[in-house]
């Protein structure tokens, strides 16, 4: 014919369109090059094979017909005891509409695999009661010409930004440009159905199947209801939706294009060569969901904010490291001691070079620094809100409340009996007394609070293991142990507390989730959100206690030389390094820091890894007495993967946010924190990106508006972080005594400050005299810094009316610490209260479409029904109006 052209190409896209709905690897070379009528059979030809490849292959994710769709996959023993309960629940689940059909394994004799399909009048009904918002028309926007056309010449000038994926290679995601509406089988005529197979997406088919297996009963009882407890007693081994296909091809994608969505996430987003490309968030949502594509915008954005906080944070540590050997350091030191008594101080050298060391940390820019990371936190926060509510209307999530998330069937089946009517719906529906509420909470608090005592309780005994190493590794016969035993000890003791942290890990797992099956929450989300909140504190306490000692309790309470204090009165108390305790402070941040992301890194990955690699060994061990290869199908190849953790994503957000809490609530201590969590999440986020879509079996696709209570306790880490960097300034670091001096006890007190001619004579001034006679051990003379007595404090000398009491510069040491955390606190308070007031949650240009969308649809719902009903006019032979009936 003329037109055979455009016949040959809309036959090239009917095959394109089966292969995506598909999800099958099916290659079409160029198609309509010259048009050759020739060509015509070959492509009905074509067609043919295409379809019944689809079909009839085992790779298709379709039952044996090749016409119904897979959408969850259930896995059991044939072994398995429970074939009771196992045929209870899927003749109830064939009664609720479900199709099953089952099919052995392929490469173990002992597996079975229920294929489940979900048809449309299921899938419509349950949509319905789901409040599941569909498409029904094409969204429209308001422009205006000028900005079009400015927007096209800017487009053309700038040039390509590298970071950004290329749309062209990505699939036209419909869906996120249409206006969509709850679906009802009352209104179906509104939305848009071109086809019946791709109406609902697979992630939504999935989430429905899921629904109704969550509330299927296997049993006759309150409580017997529900795959949760058919996968915990055993009766099934798995319960998964599966993957759209595999994530690799053997043609490459620039040519042949993705051959399904995981393979496209696959190539795009989860290789490590895309690190420095931006997140596919669109197609990530799709096929994950919205709860799994928030995680990773919010992940995006929490690394790239990290840019400028790891710049500021190299800069102030380059700043230290340049003036570590300049006359301001070295000058102020040595010149402050005096010639005659050099020959006191036997490891002198020692202390300036820890004294440049620590110059590393605590500079002029630490207070900078603090105060920048205190308003990067709040500046990050806000701005998250911004970009949560652009995702959250781009995403459709704006009128998805938390009244229609339904209720766990947990909480359905233990409260059963007693109802109440829902305010906000008016239906019935079980309901929790309030004294049984609160009986079960004091148990949960009780059970934290234990917990926290235990971490308290592992914290003490790593001090004492520190008191008990000090005086060994004084006294080791190792020169070099000997010499540097202060370090030895920190060394050790931070090894073994990281060990009692990893170990206790496990323990607080456990406990937290049967303290929240406790409690009985309402609803999913308020499950998580307790769990969370339990897991967050536990290890939050067993993280930073052992940092928390050491930056404020350290050292505190030591006593003098003469009259120290000690444990049990056996163990004299730990003081801190002679250059002061912000080393030890580094060294504790720094060692947990990078060894906690390392075997997070490992346990993420590495061993995901390890377990597949068995897997597949095992695999071909059982395939070699095949005489054939024979290629398995995909719903086993999900079943040989990893199962997803078992509480989400809570282990993803909860290693991040401890994260944050490293970086921001002792930043002052160790500045580079900022950088190993930028270095550390550029990992990450392919690292999580690789096990999503290769090494872990396809999540359970959820919908989620925010972050839930991660959000909360962000904020609470930032208000925290205020006042523990104020602390460790001004307690833990030299900033203020250096300060007091130069300003009331140095050359400089009538002249005003004159940089480092200011600090002379301040160590001198920072070292009391101590009268050796007082031990009783046959020494004589004074002393100020030596091997067994390091004496950096503000007391009299022992030859004054009031020997070793506190002198006045220590109380004005002590009044100007007091006075900068005030003043800090408040100053700090105050920038993030006035921040947070300037930038409003949510932009300007996103609420003018929002009204405007809603006044959009009003209107195309009443054109819908107008037009809905002239033509049902039309086809009864009645009379035909335009005005509304």
């Amino acid at each position: 014919p003329k037109d055979f052209c455009s016949v040959q190409m809309n036959l090239r896209a009917y095959l394109h369109a089966a292969v995506n709905q598909n999800n099958e690897t099916i290659v079409l070379n160029s198609l309509c090059v010259n048009c050759p009528c020739s060509n015509v059979f070959f492509f009905q030809d074509r067609r043919r094979a295409c379809v019944s490849e689809l079909r009839g292959g085992k790779k298709g994710l379709f039952f044996k017909d090749g016409k119904k769709r897979i959408d969850y996959i259930l896995v059991y023993k044939k072994s398995s005891l429970q074939v009771e309960k196992r045929s209870t629940f899927e003749k109830n689940l064939r009664a609720e509409g479900l199709m099953l059909e089952r099919e052995p394994a392929v490469t173990n004799s002992d597996i079975m695999f229920v294929k489940i399909h979900c048809p449309w009048e299921t899938l419509c009904k349950y949509a319905e009661r789901m409040n599941i918002r569909m498409p029904f028309r094409k969204k429209c926007y308001y422009t205006d010409w000028r900005s079009k056309t400015m927007g096209r010449l800017l487009k053309s000038w700038l040039p390509r930004n590298p970071m950004k994926l290329d749309k062209e290679a990505l699939p036209d995601l419909e869906e996120t440009d249409c206006y969509t509406a709850p679906f009802s089988r009352a209104r179906i005529h509104h939305f848009t159905i071109n086809n019946k197979d791709s109406f609902f997406s697979n992630s939504t088919r999935s989430r429905i199947v899921h629904h109704m297996l969550q509330r299927t009963k296997y049993e006759d009882g309150k409580s017997k209801m529900g795959i949760n407890r058919l996968l915990n007693n055993g009766t099934y081994e798995a319960a998964f939706p599966p993957h759209e296909g595999s994530h690799k091809s053997r043609h490459p994608i620039k040519t042949h294009g993705a051959q399904n969505h995981r393979h496209l996430l696959y190539e795009r987003w989860a290789r490590w060569g895309m690190w420095y490309k931006y997140q596919p968030l669109d197609l990530i949502r799709r096929y994950f969901g919205e709860k799994i594509g928030l995680y990773f915008a919010w992940l995006g954005w929490y690394t790239g904010m990290l840019i400028p906080a790891a710049l500021v944070g190299l800069f102030v540590f380059l700043y230290g490291l340049f003036t570590m050997d300049s006359s301001q350091v070295s000058y102020v030191l040595w010149a402050s001691l005096g010639q005659k008594l050099r020959w006191q101080y036997c490891l002198f050298l020692m202390y300036l070079f820890s004294i440049q060391v620590t110059h590393l940390f605590d500079n002029g820019g630490t207070v900078f620094f603090a105060i920048f990371m205190a308003i990067w936190a709040t500046v990050f926060l806000e701005f998250w809100k911004r970009r949560r509510a652009v995702l959250t209307y781009d995403w459709d999530l704006i009128d998805w409340e938390d009244e229609e998330e339904e209720l766990r069937p947990q909480f359905e089946a233990k409260y059963s009996q007693v109802e109440r009517v829902n305010p906000i719906t008016g239906k019935p529906e079980p309901f929790q007394p309030f004294p049984d509420k609160l009986s079960r909470l004091m148990v949960s608090v009780s059970g934290i609070f234990f917990m926290i005592s235990l971490v308290l309780t592992a914290v003490f005994a790593v001090v004492v293991y520190r008191l008990v190493a000090m005086e060994q590794f004084a006294s080791f016969k190792w020169y070099f142990i000997k010499k540097y035993w202060q370090f030895a000890t920190s060394g050790t003791g931070v090894c073994i507390n990281f060990m009692i942290i990893m170990s206790l890990n496990v323990v607080y797992e456990k406990v937290a989730y049967l303290l929240t099956d406790l409690e009985h929450p309402r609803t999913e989300s308020e499950w998580e959100n307790s769990f969370a909140l339990k897991m967050f504190l536990f290890q939050f306490v067993n993280l930073n206690s052992s940092i928390f000692y050491i930056a404020f309790f350290l050292g505190r309470f030591a006593g003098r030389p003469g009259k120290y204090n000690k444990l049990f009165n056996r163990w004299r108390l730990e003081e801190c390094h002679p250059s002061g305790c912000l080393i030890d402070l580094c060294l504790q941040m720094g060692v947990i820091m990078v060894l906690k992301q390392m075997w997070n890194n490992f346990m993420e990955l590495g061993y995901p890894l390890l377990q597949n690699w068995w897997s597949r060994r095992k695999m071909k061990r059982r395939g070699q007495s095949m005489e054939h290869k024979i290629s398995l199908p995909q719903w086993e190849k999900d079943w040989n993967l990893q199962p997803m953790n078992l509480h989400g994503l809570m282990d993803e957000y909860l290693e991040m946010v401890l994260q944050f809490g490293f970086t921001t609530i002792f930043v002052a201590a160790f500045p580079l924190a900022p950088l190993l969590a930028l270095l550390n999440n550029i990992i990450e986020i392919r690292l999580d990106a690789y096990k999503f879509v290769t090494q872990w079996r396809r999540p359970m696709p959820a919908r989620a508006t925010d972050i839930g209570i991660w959000y909360g306790i962000l904020e609470g880490i930032g208000v925290l972080a205020v006042i523990t960097n104020a602390f460790v300034i001004a307690i833990t670091s030299d900033y203020i005594p250096r300060f007091v001096y130069a300003y009331k006890y140095g050359p400089c007190t009538d002249q005003g400050y004159r940089q480092e001619k200011c600090l002379k004579g301040y160590v001198n001034s920072s070292l009391s005299v101590f009268d050796l006679s007082e031990l009783g051990m046959g020494y004589s003379g004074y002393c100020r810094f030596s091997l067994s007595y390091r004496y950096r404090d503000y007391r009299a000398p022992p030859w004054s009316s009031t020997p070793y009491e506190f002198t006045l510069q220590f109380w004005h040491v002590l009044a100007a610490r007091l006075a900068f955390i005030i003043v800090f606190e408040h100053l700090v308070f105050g920038i993030k209260s006035f921040i947070a007031y300037l930038i409003p949650d949510m932009p300007k240009d996103l609420c003018d479409r929002m009204r405007r969308e809603k006044y959009l649809v009003q209107e195309m719902m009443y054109e819908a029904e107008l037009e809905h009903l002239q033509r049902e006019r039309k086809k009864n032979g009645k009379q035909y109006h335009h005005e509304w009936p």
